[in-house]
Protein backbone atom coordinates (compact mmCIF):
# COMPACT_ATOMS: atom_id res chain seq x y z
CA UNK A 1 0.00 0.00 0.00
CA UNK A 2 1.23 3.60 -0.98
CA UNK A 3 2.14 6.61 1.42
CA UNK A 4 -1.14 8.29 -0.06
CA UNK A 5 -3.47 4.86 0.04
CA UNK A 6 -2.25 4.30 3.62
CA UNK A 7 -3.36 8.21 4.30
CA UNK A 8 -6.57 7.42 2.60
CA UNK A 9 -7.38 4.38 4.76
CA UNK A 10 -6.56 6.61 7.78
CA UNK A 11 -8.97 9.41 6.43
CA UNK A 12 -11.72 7.19 6.20
CA UNK A 13 -11.26 5.23 9.72
CA UNK A 14 -11.30 8.55 11.19
CA UNK A 15 -14.19 9.79 9.67
CA UNK A 16 -16.62 7.00 10.42
CA UNK A 17 -16.65 8.32 13.89
CA UNK A 18 -17.20 11.47 12.77
CA UNK A 19 -16.47 15.36 15.05
CA UNK A 20 -15.11 13.54 17.55
CA UNK A 21 -12.26 12.57 16.45
CA UNK A 22 -11.15 15.85 14.55
CA UNK A 23 -7.86 15.76 16.45
CA UNK A 24 -6.47 12.98 15.15
CA UNK A 25 -4.68 13.75 11.28
CA UNK A 26 -5.01 10.86 9.16
CA UNK A 27 -1.57 11.65 7.74
CA UNK A 28 0.08 11.55 11.39
CA UNK A 29 -1.73 8.27 11.96
CA UNK A 30 -0.60 7.28 8.52
CA UNK A 31 3.04 7.77 9.04
CA UNK A 32 2.82 5.82 12.55
CA UNK A 33 1.29 2.72 10.73
CA UNK A 34 4.19 2.53 7.74
CA UNK A 35 6.57 2.53 10.55
CA UNK A 36 5.15 -0.04 12.20
CA UNK A 37 3.68 -2.59 9.52
CA UNK A 38 4.64 -5.36 11.52
CA UNK A 39 2.20 -5.91 13.86
CA UNK A 40 3.11 -9.21 15.41
CA UNK A 41 5.67 -11.84 15.19
CA UNK A 42 3.73 -14.24 12.97
CA UNK A 43 3.61 -11.27 10.62
CA UNK A 44 7.27 -11.15 10.49
CA UNK A 45 7.42 -15.20 10.38
CA UNK A 46 5.46 -14.96 7.17
CA UNK A 47 6.90 -11.89 5.63
CA UNK A 48 10.44 -13.53 6.02
CA UNK A 49 9.76 -16.93 5.35
CA UNK A 50 8.87 -15.68 1.78
CA UNK A 51 11.99 -14.03 1.44
CA UNK A 52 14.07 -17.24 2.71
CA UNK A 53 12.18 -19.39 0.25
CA UNK A 54 12.72 -17.39 -3.03
CA UNK A 55 16.83 -16.62 -1.69
CA UNK A 56 16.80 -21.15 -1.58
CA UNK A 57 14.91 -21.36 -5.25
CA UNK A 58 17.46 -18.33 -6.22
CA UNK A 59 20.55 -20.29 -4.89
CA UNK A 60 19.16 -23.51 -6.63
CA UNK A 61 19.51 -21.57 -9.97
CA UNK A 62 22.72 -19.69 -9.58
CA UNK A 63 25.36 -20.53 -6.67
CA UNK A 64 26.62 -17.28 -6.84
CA UNK A 65 23.64 -16.27 -4.89
CA UNK A 66 24.39 -17.54 -1.73
CA UNK A 67 23.29 -15.50 1.50
CA UNK A 68 25.11 -14.22 4.62
CA UNK A 69 24.48 -13.62 8.07
CA UNK A 70 26.73 -12.67 11.86
CA UNK A 71 25.49 -13.94 14.68
CA UNK A 72 24.26 -11.03 17.32
CA UNK A 73 23.27 -11.61 21.02
CA UNK A 74 21.23 -7.98 21.44
CA UNK A 75 18.76 -6.38 19.57
CA UNK A 76 21.28 -3.31 19.35
CA UNK A 77 23.85 -5.36 17.57
CA UNK A 78 21.55 -6.69 15.21
CA UNK A 79 19.89 -3.63 14.45
CA UNK A 80 23.31 -1.80 13.59
CA UNK A 81 24.53 -4.69 11.21
CA UNK A 82 21.54 -4.34 9.42
CA UNK A 83 21.77 -0.22 9.09
CA UNK A 84 25.26 -0.68 8.10
CA UNK A 85 24.51 -3.48 5.36
CA UNK A 86 21.82 -0.71 3.96
CA UNK A 87 24.39 1.91 4.32
CA UNK A 88 27.06 0.18 2.04
CA UNK A 89 24.90 -1.91 -0.20
CA UNK A 90 21.89 -0.47 -0.66
CA UNK A 91 20.22 -3.40 0.41
CA UNK A 92 19.34 -6.21 2.63
CA UNK A 93 19.06 -8.96 -0.04
CA UNK A 94 20.49 -12.13 0.95
CA UNK A 95 21.77 -10.78 4.32
CA UNK A 96 20.54 -12.52 7.58
CA UNK A 97 20.58 -12.58 11.09
CA UNK A 98 21.65 -15.87 13.11
CA UNK A 99 21.17 -16.31 16.81
CA UNK A 100 23.32 -18.31 18.65
CA UNK A 101 22.90 -20.60 21.20
CA UNK A 102 26.26 -20.38 22.16
CA UNK A 103 25.54 -16.60 22.39
CA UNK A 104 22.99 -16.83 24.51
CA UNK A 105 24.23 -19.17 26.91
CA UNK A 106 27.38 -17.07 27.61
CA UNK A 107 26.12 -13.47 27.28
CA UNK A 108 21.78 -13.83 28.30
CA UNK A 109 21.80 -16.65 30.84
CA UNK A 110 20.33 -15.27 34.06
CA UNK A 111 23.22 -18.24 35.53
CA UNK A 112 25.79 -15.94 33.99
CA UNK A 113 28.28 -16.97 31.37
CA UNK A 114 27.79 -20.48 30.94
CA UNK A 115 29.15 -22.84 28.14
CA UNK A 116 26.83 -23.79 25.19
CA UNK A 117 25.64 -27.23 26.83
CA UNK A 118 21.86 -26.09 27.23
CA UNK A 119 21.93 -25.07 30.44
CA UNK A 120 20.41 -21.79 30.05
CA UNK A 121 16.92 -20.81 30.13
CA UNK A 122 15.58 -21.92 27.38
CA UNK A 123 12.80 -18.96 26.76
CA UNK A 124 15.48 -16.73 26.68
CA UNK A 125 15.70 -17.82 23.27
CA UNK A 126 12.72 -16.41 22.17
CA UNK A 127 12.99 -13.68 24.13
CA UNK A 128 16.28 -12.36 22.34
CA UNK A 129 14.64 -13.27 18.59
CA UNK A 130 11.50 -10.40 20.32
CA UNK A 131 14.22 -8.08 21.09
CA UNK A 132 15.64 -8.56 17.68
CA UNK A 133 12.80 -7.50 15.74
CA UNK A 134 12.39 -4.83 17.91
CA UNK A 135 15.09 -2.98 17.37
CA UNK A 136 14.50 -4.06 13.37
CA UNK A 137 11.66 -2.33 13.47
CA UNK A 138 12.82 0.97 15.39
CA UNK A 139 15.26 1.06 12.74
CA UNK A 140 12.58 1.32 10.00
CA UNK A 141 10.43 3.85 12.15
CA UNK A 142 13.70 6.14 12.42
CA UNK A 143 14.50 5.68 8.69
CA UNK A 144 10.93 6.61 7.91
CA UNK A 145 10.38 9.20 10.15
CA UNK A 146 13.82 11.38 8.50
CA UNK A 147 12.16 10.63 5.11
CA UNK A 148 8.76 12.25 6.78
CA UNK A 149 10.37 15.27 8.27
CA UNK A 150 12.42 15.72 4.51
CA UNK A 151 8.91 15.24 2.66
CA UNK A 152 7.49 18.25 5.13
CA UNK A 153 10.88 20.43 4.52
CA UNK A 154 10.42 20.06 0.61
CA UNK A 155 6.65 20.22 0.86
CA UNK A 156 6.81 23.82 2.77
CA UNK A 157 9.58 24.66 0.24
CA UNK A 158 7.62 23.84 -2.82
CA UNK A 159 9.80 22.12 -4.04
CA UNK A 160 7.61 19.67 -6.03
CA UNK A 161 10.61 17.37 -7.80
CA UNK A 162 12.17 16.91 -4.61
CA UNK A 163 8.52 15.80 -2.74
CA UNK A 164 7.96 13.53 -5.50
CA UNK A 165 11.71 11.48 -5.18
CA UNK A 166 10.66 11.45 -1.67
CA UNK A 167 7.00 9.94 -1.91
CA UNK A 168 9.11 7.68 -3.98
CA UNK A 169 11.60 6.46 -1.89
CA UNK A 170 8.86 5.99 1.35
CA UNK A 171 6.87 3.67 -1.29
CA UNK A 172 9.46 1.59 -2.01
CA UNK A 173 11.40 1.56 1.65
CA UNK A 174 13.32 -1.83 2.07
CA UNK A 175 12.53 -2.93 5.02
CA UNK A 176 15.53 -3.52 7.97
CA UNK A 177 13.31 -6.51 9.01
CA UNK A 178 15.37 -9.76 8.03
CA UNK A 179 14.75 -13.60 8.49
CA UNK A 180 16.82 -14.48 11.47
CA UNK A 181 18.02 -18.37 11.52
CA UNK A 182 17.41 -19.37 15.32
CA UNK A 183 19.22 -21.70 16.78
CA UNK A 184 16.74 -24.45 19.44
CA UNK A 185 20.14 -26.57 20.62
CA UNK A 186 18.38 -30.19 20.44
CA UNK A 187 15.09 -29.03 21.15
CA UNK A 188 15.62 -29.14 25.25
CA UNK A 189 14.04 -31.71 25.92
CA UNK A 190 11.59 -34.22 24.48
CA UNK A 191 9.24 -33.47 21.02
CA UNK A 192 6.89 -32.38 22.76
CA UNK A 193 9.45 -29.92 24.60
CA UNK A 194 10.44 -29.05 21.13
CA UNK A 195 7.18 -28.40 19.89
CA UNK A 196 6.22 -25.63 22.58
CA UNK A 197 9.23 -24.11 22.24
CA UNK A 198 9.24 -23.58 18.55
CA UNK A 199 5.97 -22.19 19.06
CA UNK A 200 7.25 -19.40 21.30
CA UNK A 201 10.23 -19.01 18.28
CA UNK A 202 7.70 -18.66 15.81
CA UNK A 203 5.29 -16.20 18.00
CA UNK A 204 9.06 -14.23 18.20
CA UNK A 205 9.18 -13.91 14.39
CA UNK A 206 11.55 -16.73 13.98
CA UNK A 207 10.73 -18.11 10.03
CA UNK A 208 13.71 -20.56 10.05
CA UNK A 209 14.71 -22.75 13.36
CA UNK A 210 17.90 -24.61 13.46
CA UNK A 211 18.07 -28.07 15.40
CA UNK A 212 20.73 -30.97 15.98
CA UNK A 213 20.62 -34.48 16.44
CA UNK A 214 22.82 -34.97 19.91
CA UNK A 215 20.96 -35.63 23.52
CA UNK A 216 19.51 -32.52 24.81
CA UNK A 217 20.52 -33.58 28.54
CA UNK A 218 24.15 -34.56 27.11
CA UNK A 219 24.33 -31.42 24.45
CA UNK A 220 27.36 -29.91 23.90
CA UNK A 221 29.00 -27.26 21.94
CA UNK A 222 29.52 -28.27 18.45
CA UNK A 223 33.50 -27.88 18.46
CA UNK A 224 33.82 -29.84 21.75
CA UNK A 225 34.47 -33.35 22.44
CA UNK A 226 31.95 -35.49 24.23
CA UNK A 227 28.95 -34.94 21.94
CA UNK A 228 26.63 -37.86 21.55
CA UNK A 229 23.65 -38.20 19.11
CA UNK A 230 20.33 -39.91 19.28
CA UNK A 231 19.20 -42.41 16.87
CA UNK A 232 16.87 -40.63 13.66
CA UNK A 233 13.85 -41.47 14.92
CA UNK A 234 13.88 -39.46 17.94
CA UNK A 235 15.30 -36.37 15.59
CA UNK A 236 12.67 -36.81 12.99
CA UNK A 237 9.93 -36.82 15.98
CA UNK A 238 11.49 -33.09 16.76
CA UNK A 239 11.87 -32.28 13.01
CA UNK A 240 8.39 -32.72 13.44
CA UNK A 241 7.30 -31.11 16.12
CA UNK A 242 9.00 -28.25 14.79
CA UNK A 243 7.21 -28.62 11.12
CA UNK A 244 3.70 -28.79 13.26
CA UNK A 245 4.49 -25.50 15.38
CA UNK A 246 5.17 -23.98 11.91
CA UNK A 247 1.56 -25.57 10.70
CA UNK A 248 -0.23 -24.51 13.51
CA UNK A 249 0.94 -20.98 13.74
CA UNK A 250 0.12 -20.34 10.01
CA UNK A 251 3.29 -20.06 8.79
CA UNK A 252 3.07 -22.95 6.29
CA UNK A 253 6.36 -22.59 4.40
CA UNK A 254 8.48 -21.99 7.55
CA UNK A 255 12.17 -23.22 7.23
CA UNK A 256 13.92 -26.33 8.96
CA UNK A 257 17.38 -26.55 8.84
CA UNK A 258 18.87 -30.56 10.35
CA UNK A 259 22.36 -29.99 12.42
CA UNK A 260 24.08 -33.12 12.58
CA UNK A 261 27.10 -33.21 14.41
CA UNK A 262 28.08 -36.98 14.09
CA UNK A 263 31.31 -36.22 12.20
CA UNK A 264 32.62 -35.39 15.58
CA UNK A 265 30.60 -36.79 17.53
CA UNK A 266 31.66 -40.69 18.83
CA UNK A 267 29.42 -41.40 20.80
CA UNK A 268 24.79 -42.42 21.29
CA UNK A 269 23.26 -42.60 24.19
CA UNK A 270 21.04 -45.60 23.12
CA UNK A 271 20.76 -48.65 20.62
CA UNK A 272 18.24 -47.61 17.52
CA UNK A 273 15.18 -49.68 17.70
CA UNK A 274 15.07 -51.48 14.61
CA UNK A 275 12.25 -53.56 12.69
CA UNK A 276 13.52 -55.13 10.31
CA UNK A 277 17.23 -55.69 8.30
CA UNK A 278 18.67 -52.77 6.83
CA UNK A 279 15.69 -49.66 7.79
CA UNK A 280 17.11 -46.31 9.23
CA UNK A 281 17.78 -48.04 12.60
CA UNK A 282 19.55 -50.90 11.53
CA UNK A 283 21.60 -48.41 9.32
CA UNK A 284 22.36 -46.59 12.61
CA UNK A 285 23.37 -49.65 14.64
CA UNK A 286 25.63 -50.45 12.16
CA UNK A 287 28.13 -48.30 13.17
CA UNK A 288 28.14 -49.10 16.32
CA UNK A 289 31.52 -50.45 17.38
CA UNK A 290 30.93 -54.08 18.09
CA UNK A 291 32.79 -57.44 18.99
CA UNK A 292 31.01 -60.68 17.89
CA UNK A 293 30.54 -63.02 21.55
CA UNK A 294 30.37 -66.50 22.44
CA UNK A 295 26.86 -66.38 24.46
CA UNK A 296 29.08 -68.58 26.80
CA UNK A 297 31.04 -66.06 27.97
CA UNK A 298 28.46 -62.89 28.73
CA UNK A 299 29.81 -60.78 31.15
CA UNK A 300 27.48 -59.32 34.08
CA UNK A 301 24.99 -56.90 32.84
CA UNK A 302 25.95 -57.12 28.67
CA UNK A 303 24.13 -55.65 26.43
CA UNK A 304 23.98 -57.64 22.75
CA UNK A 305 22.65 -57.08 19.39
CA UNK A 306 22.41 -59.71 16.62
CA UNK A 307 24.34 -58.64 13.14
CA UNK A 308 23.99 -60.62 10.73
CA UNK A 309 23.27 -63.72 12.37
CA UNK A 310 25.91 -63.32 14.66
CA UNK A 311 25.71 -61.98 18.27
CA UNK A 312 27.57 -59.03 19.14
CA UNK A 313 28.57 -56.66 22.36
CA UNK A 314 27.98 -53.24 21.37
CA UNK A 315 31.15 -51.14 23.44
CA UNK A 316 29.64 -49.81 26.29
CA UNK A 317 31.80 -47.24 28.52
CA UNK A 318 30.99 -46.34 32.12
CA UNK A 319 28.82 -43.25 31.26
CA UNK A 320 26.45 -46.17 30.08
CA UNK A 321 26.69 -44.71 26.45
CA UNK A 322 27.53 -46.60 23.46
CA UNK A 323 30.62 -45.65 21.10
CA UNK A 324 30.75 -45.53 17.20
CA UNK A 325 33.51 -47.38 15.06
CA UNK A 326 36.19 -45.41 14.57
CA UNK A 327 36.64 -43.70 10.93
CA UNK A 328 32.33 -44.01 10.48
CA UNK A 329 31.66 -40.02 11.29
CA UNK A 330 31.23 -39.24 7.05
CA UNK A 331 29.49 -41.98 6.69
CA UNK A 332 26.80 -41.27 9.73
CA UNK A 333 26.80 -37.34 8.45
CA UNK A 334 25.59 -38.51 4.82
CA UNK A 335 22.71 -40.75 6.19
CA UNK A 336 21.72 -38.39 9.14
CA UNK A 337 21.53 -35.62 6.09
CA UNK A 338 19.60 -37.91 3.78
CA UNK A 339 17.28 -38.97 6.64
CA UNK A 340 16.51 -35.36 7.57
CA UNK A 341 15.74 -34.28 4.11
CA UNK A 342 13.38 -36.92 3.07
CA UNK A 343 11.44 -36.79 6.18
CA UNK A 344 10.82 -32.83 6.50
CA UNK A 345 14.08 -31.13 6.60
CA UNK A 346 14.51 -28.16 3.86
CA UNK A 347 18.33 -27.24 5.04
CA UNK A 348 21.24 -29.26 6.38
CA UNK A 349 24.34 -27.77 9.06
CA UNK A 350 27.21 -30.28 8.91
CA UNK A 351 29.06 -29.22 11.65
CA UNK A 352 32.96 -29.57 11.21
CA UNK A 353 36.28 -29.62 12.47
CA UNK A 354 38.36 -27.44 10.08
CA UNK A 355 37.00 -25.24 7.41
CA UNK A 356 37.82 -27.28 4.31
CA UNK A 357 35.79 -27.35 1.13
CA UNK A 358 37.12 -30.80 -0.01
CA UNK A 359 35.68 -32.07 2.67
CA UNK A 360 32.57 -30.50 2.72
CA UNK A 361 31.64 -31.19 -0.70
CA UNK A 362 32.79 -34.79 -0.76
CA UNK A 363 30.00 -35.33 1.80
CA UNK A 364 27.37 -33.03 0.00
CA UNK A 365 28.46 -34.67 -3.10
CA UNK A 366 27.32 -38.58 -1.76
CA UNK A 367 23.87 -36.73 -0.12
CA UNK A 368 23.20 -35.23 -4.04
CA UNK A 369 23.25 -38.67 -5.20
CA UNK A 370 19.91 -39.42 -3.17
CA UNK A 371 18.64 -35.73 -2.70
CA UNK A 372 19.88 -33.88 -5.75
CA UNK A 373 19.11 -29.83 -4.08
CA UNK A 374 20.14 -30.59 -0.49
CA UNK A 375 22.14 -27.36 0.63
CA UNK A 376 23.91 -26.19 3.22
CA UNK A 377 23.91 -23.78 5.92
CA UNK A 378 27.98 -23.33 7.03
CA UNK A 379 29.20 -22.25 10.31
CA UNK A 380 32.11 -20.36 9.66
CA UNK A 381 33.27 -20.58 12.94
CA UNK A 382 35.55 -18.90 14.92
CA UNK A 383 36.40 -22.00 16.82
CA UNK A 384 38.57 -22.49 13.72
CA UNK A 385 41.38 -20.96 13.47
CA UNK A 386 41.00 -20.15 10.09
CA UNK A 387 44.56 -18.46 9.21
CA UNK A 388 46.53 -21.54 10.78
CA UNK A 389 44.26 -24.08 8.97
CA UNK A 390 44.33 -22.27 5.24
CA UNK A 391 48.23 -21.73 5.86
CA UNK A 392 48.40 -25.40 6.30
CA UNK A 393 46.14 -26.35 3.29
CA UNK A 394 48.11 -23.88 1.34
CA UNK A 395 51.57 -25.97 2.48
CA UNK A 396 49.75 -29.25 2.37
CA UNK A 397 49.21 -28.53 -1.66
CA UNK A 398 52.26 -27.25 -2.35
CA UNK A 399 54.39 -29.74 -0.87
CA UNK A 400 52.25 -32.28 -2.75
CA UNK A 401 52.68 -30.09 -6.29
CA UNK A 402 56.32 -30.80 -5.45
CA UNK A 403 57.19 -27.29 -5.10
CA UNK A 404 60.43 -25.91 -2.93
CA UNK A 405 58.86 -25.53 0.64
CA UNK A 406 62.22 -24.76 2.10
CA UNK A 407 61.42 -21.24 3.76
CA UNK A 408 58.75 -22.30 5.39
CA UNK A 409 58.19 -24.52 8.94
CA UNK A 410 54.81 -26.17 9.03
CA UNK A 411 55.48 -26.23 12.89
CA UNK A 412 55.01 -22.04 12.62
CA UNK A 413 52.97 -21.29 10.08
CA UNK A 414 50.78 -19.32 12.57
CA UNK A 415 53.98 -16.92 13.07
CA UNK A 416 53.49 -13.35 11.21
CA UNK A 417 56.51 -13.81 9.56
CA UNK A 418 54.67 -15.89 7.42
CA UNK A 419 52.23 -12.93 6.80
CA UNK A 420 53.57 -11.29 3.84
CA UNK A 421 55.37 -14.58 2.34
CA UNK A 422 53.62 -15.85 -1.15
CA UNK A 423 52.38 -19.11 1.22
CA UNK A 424 50.44 -15.95 3.50
CA UNK A 425 48.75 -14.11 0.67
CA UNK A 426 47.78 -17.41 -0.76
CA UNK A 427 46.20 -18.51 2.19
CA UNK A 428 44.45 -15.06 2.70
CA UNK A 429 43.19 -15.21 -1.00
CA UNK A 430 41.60 -18.63 -0.22
CA UNK A 431 39.99 -17.63 3.02
CA UNK A 432 38.63 -14.04 1.09
CA UNK A 433 36.97 -16.27 -1.75
CA UNK A 434 36.10 -19.23 0.80
CA UNK A 435 32.20 -18.50 0.73
CA UNK A 436 31.64 -18.22 -3.17
CA UNK A 437 33.95 -21.16 -3.65
CA UNK A 438 32.48 -23.38 -1.32
CA UNK A 439 28.86 -22.30 -2.26
CA UNK A 440 29.55 -23.15 -5.84
CA UNK A 441 31.67 -26.48 -5.22
CA UNK A 442 30.02 -28.07 -1.43
CA UNK A 443 26.49 -26.64 -2.23
CA UNK A 444 26.54 -24.20 0.70
CA UNK A 445 23.50 -21.81 1.07
CA UNK A 446 24.01 -19.66 3.46
CA UNK A 447 27.13 -18.76 5.33
CA UNK A 448 26.96 -17.20 8.97
CA UNK A 449 29.22 -16.47 11.59
CA UNK A 450 27.90 -17.90 15.21
CA UNK A 451 30.03 -15.61 17.53
CA UNK A 452 31.45 -12.40 15.35
CA UNK A 453 30.43 -9.63 17.97
CA UNK A 454 31.44 -11.36 20.96
CA UNK A 455 34.96 -11.24 19.49
CA UNK A 456 34.69 -7.73 18.47
CA UNK A 457 33.26 -6.57 21.53
CA UNK A 458 36.06 -7.92 23.35
CA UNK A 459 38.39 -6.21 21.23
CA UNK A 460 37.30 -3.02 20.52
CA UNK A 461 37.09 -2.99 24.40
CA UNK A 462 40.72 -4.01 25.34
CA UNK A 463 41.37 -0.93 22.78
CA UNK A 464 39.86 1.37 24.44
CA UNK A 465 40.78 0.36 27.50
CA UNK A 466 44.37 -0.32 26.82
CA UNK A 467 44.34 3.97 25.82
CA UNK A 468 42.15 5.50 27.87
CA UNK A 469 43.15 4.29 30.96
CA UNK A 470 47.08 4.96 29.60
CA UNK A 471 48.81 7.42 28.28
CA UNK A 472 45.66 8.77 25.38
CA UNK A 473 43.41 9.18 27.88
CA UNK A 474 40.18 10.76 26.36
CA UNK A 475 42.16 10.87 23.22
CA UNK A 476 41.61 7.07 23.27
CA UNK A 477 37.93 7.72 22.73
CA UNK A 478 37.85 10.64 20.41
CA UNK A 479 40.17 9.48 18.01
CA UNK A 480 39.55 5.58 18.13
CA UNK A 481 35.93 6.13 18.23
CA UNK A 482 34.06 9.23 17.51
CA UNK A 483 36.04 10.78 15.14
CA UNK A 484 35.97 7.32 13.18
CA UNK A 485 32.25 7.52 13.64
CA UNK A 486 32.01 11.07 11.94
CA UNK A 487 33.92 10.49 9.27
CA UNK A 488 32.49 6.90 8.52
CA UNK A 489 29.01 8.09 8.33
CA UNK A 490 27.88 6.34 11.11
CA UNK A 491 24.72 6.94 12.13
CA UNK A 492 25.07 6.32 16.15
CA UNK A 493 27.24 8.96 16.46
CA UNK A 494 23.83 10.74 16.97
CA UNK A 495 22.68 8.41 19.93
CA UNK A 496 19.86 10.55 20.86
CA UNK A 497 18.56 10.02 17.48
CA UNK A 498 19.20 6.21 17.15
CA UNK A 499 17.26 5.79 20.58
CA UNK A 500 14.06 7.36 19.07
CA UNK A 501 14.34 10.65 20.18
CA UNK A 502 13.39 12.04 17.21
CA UNK A 503 10.33 9.45 16.89
CA UNK A 504 9.29 10.17 20.17
CA UNK A 505 9.08 14.05 19.38
CA UNK A 506 7.00 13.17 16.57
CA UNK A 507 4.69 11.45 18.30
CA UNK A 508 4.76 14.06 21.06
CA UNK A 509 3.67 16.92 18.13
CA UNK A 510 1.06 14.38 16.88
CA UNK A 511 -0.47 14.09 20.62
CA UNK A 512 -0.35 17.50 21.58
CA UNK A 513 0.15 20.00 18.73
CA UNK A 514 2.09 23.12 19.26
CA UNK A 515 2.04 22.66 23.83
CA UNK A 516 4.74 19.55 22.89
CA UNK A 517 7.47 19.67 25.09
CA UNK A 518 10.49 17.97 22.59
CA UNK A 519 13.75 17.41 23.09
CA UNK A 520 15.38 18.18 19.74
CA UNK A 521 15.69 21.49 19.85
CA UNK A 522 18.25 24.42 19.66
CA UNK A 523 20.00 23.43 22.79
CA UNK A 524 20.26 19.71 22.28
CA UNK A 525 24.25 18.46 21.62
CA UNK A 526 23.21 15.92 18.96
CA UNK A 527 23.16 19.00 16.73
CA UNK A 528 27.15 19.40 17.04
CA UNK A 529 26.93 16.20 14.82
CA UNK A 530 24.31 17.31 12.28
CA UNK A 531 27.17 17.42 9.42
Amino acid sequence: MTYSQTIAEARNAIGTFGQTWDGIEPESAARMRLQNRFRTGIDIARYTAKIMRADMAAYDADTAKYTQSLGCWHGFIGQQKMIAIKKHFGTTKGRYLYLSGWMVAALRSEFGPLPDQSMHEKTSVPALIEELYTFLKQADARDLGGLFRDLDKAKAAGDAVNTHRLLHKIDEYQTHVVPIIADIDAGFGNAEATYLLAKKFIEAGACCIQIENQVSDEKQCGHQDGKVTVPHEDFLAKIRAVRYAFLELGVDDGVIVARTDSLGAGLTKQIAYSREPGDIADQYNSYLDCEEVDPAALGHGDVLISRDGKLMRPRRLASNLFQFRAGSGEDRVVLDCINSLQNGADLLWIETEKPHIGQIAKMVNRIREVVPHAKLVYNNSPSFNWTLNFRQQVYDTWTAEGRDMAAYDRARLMSVDYDATDLGIEADARIQSFQRDAAREAGIFHHLITLPTYHTAALSTDNLAKGYFGEEGMLAYVEGVQRREIREGLACVRHQNMAGSDVGDDHKEYFAGDAALKAGGAHNTMNQFAA
